[in-house]
């Protein structure tokens, strides 16, 4: 007896490759991806100080909208954790900043060290009128740098690294502050005064450079980048003697999207340890 082969249903035939369409097509969508997250830490020069306007419920800590951090996150497409603070030590970062680390951060970056130093007391003191000089603060902040920064770089660098192992993390120096001339925004600090200021940045800047090499972190030198835009130069990026005072020796607005221009690639690049 010959077997008669049953006609399969017409709607299970069409929905047969339906189901296995829409399962392949599910299949395909990719899952959204999680926001992009960049936390900037640190002091005045991260803050914005010097910017001249200021979020208002950031109160002493100054953050601005102009500042590098700000610009640099809507060039990357990120949502901005803020904690930097003007006058914050990196005892204040350490204790303070570091509530929003975590495994999913994906971009950190921090300016910290100059209050250490009691860097902005040793610039008042230089522009004091003559007799005054400030040998010896630019002395004892020179030791600091040399004896004691290092150690305390070493305990948030990790500390970050810790919270936060899977960003990329990137450390933003200081720049030098003069050019060796004297105009009507110095207030009466000397071209030797200004040449010696000069020498205590560049240690500052080449002891936080090793620091953060020593931690696998990026850093971005802002020396060279800032050379023809020093306080004085025709194109500043760096206040001069301002009102009100703390205003000075900041950054300006020009000077943010300056740092903003060289922190951006190296967030971007392979400059700083991703695990």
């Amino acid at each position: 007896m010959s077997l008669r082969r049953r006609p399969v249903p017409l709607l299970a035939a069409i929905a047969v490759p339906l189901l296995t369409a829409v399962a392949v097509g599910v299949a395909a969508v990719p899952a959204q991806a999680a926001a992009t997250t960049y936390t900037a830490l640190g002091d005045s020069y991260a803050s914005g100080t010097g910017t001249r306007e200021y979020y208002p419920d950031s109160g002493s800590c100054q953050r601005s909208r102009h500042s590098y951090p700000v610009l640099d996150a809507a060039r990357l497409g990120a949502t901005l954790t803020f904690p930097a603070c003007s006058g914050a030590t990196v005892a204040g970062v350490l204790n303070g900043q570091l509530g929003s680390l975590n495994a999913a951060t994906n971009y950190v970056t921090v300016t910290a060290g100059g209050n250490d130093i009691g860097w902005s007391s040793v610039v008042v003191q230089c522009s004091l009128p003559w007799p005054t000089n400030c040998w010896p603060q630019i002395d004892n902040a020179e030791n600091q740098i040399r004896n004691t920064l290092p150690g305390r770089l070493d305990q948030l660098y990790s500390r970050i690294r810790t919270l936060a192992p899977n960003a990329r993390v990137v450390v933003v120096g200081y720049p030098r502050l003069f050019n060796g001339e004297e105009c009507n925004i110095i207030a009466r600090i000397s071209p030797g005064e200004q040449v010696e200021l000069n020498a205590a940045a560049d240690l500052l800047a080449t002891t936080i450079g090793t620091r953060a090499a020593a931690h696998g972190f990026g850093f971005v030198d802002a020396r060279g980048p800032f050379t023809g835009h020093a306080v004085c130069d025709d194109v500043e990026w760096l206040n001069g003697t301002s009102n009100p005072i703390g205003e000075s020796y900041h950054p300006n607005r020009a000077g943010h999207v300056g740092y903003a221009g060289i922190v951006e690639p190296a967030l971007r690049g392979s400059t700083a340890r991703k695990h």
